[in-house]
């Protein structure tokens, strides 16, 4: 199967923001490609050699997450399903845990891509991404309604 670019951005998009909202290594999930942003690159001092590496890493994840996340999607609307059809407990429990495995598998992988996305900066640059990213936070963290 072939994706235009267009396509392939938008399913880019899509697992940005699943990495981005489930991210748990500090500094690393922006929910864009922050390696290839040219401010971001002047911040870091980033060399292109290491920007194409930090792409490699991610373009290798990329369609293995694509895949799982589409597993994950269909296994949980088959336990939608199930709860609707007021399916027993025990099957309800095993395909619970086929969507439960499914998505610790995907949490592992994409925490590595973030490790060896972090393993191409050098100890200095990884302590101005975190402080990059903490600001990034602040500026982009939904205001609390009151």
């Amino acid at each position: 199967m072939t994706l235009s670019s267009g396509s392939r951005q938008g399913g880019l998009a899509g697992i940005l923001v699943v990495l981005a909202l489930s991210a748990t290594v500090h500094g690393q999930s922006f929910g864009f490609p922050w390696w290839r942003d040219a401010q971001f690159q002047r911040d870091l001092s980033l060399t292109t050699e290491q920007s194409s590496k930090i792409d490699a890493v991610f373009q290798q994840t990329i369609p293995t997450l694509r895949q799982k996340k589409a597993e994950l999607d269909a296994l949980e609307e088959e336990l939608s399903k199930m709860i609707a059809a007021n399916a027993d407990e025990g099957s309800v429990t095993r395909q619970v845990d086929k969507v439960e495995s499914i998505r610790a598998n995907m949490n592992k992988m994409r925490t590595l891509m973030l490790l060896h996305m972090r393993q191409v900066l050098t100890p200095d640059q990884r302590v101005k991404l975190n402080k990059l990213h903490d600001q990034w936070e602040k500026d982009h963290r939904p205001k609390p309604s009151r």
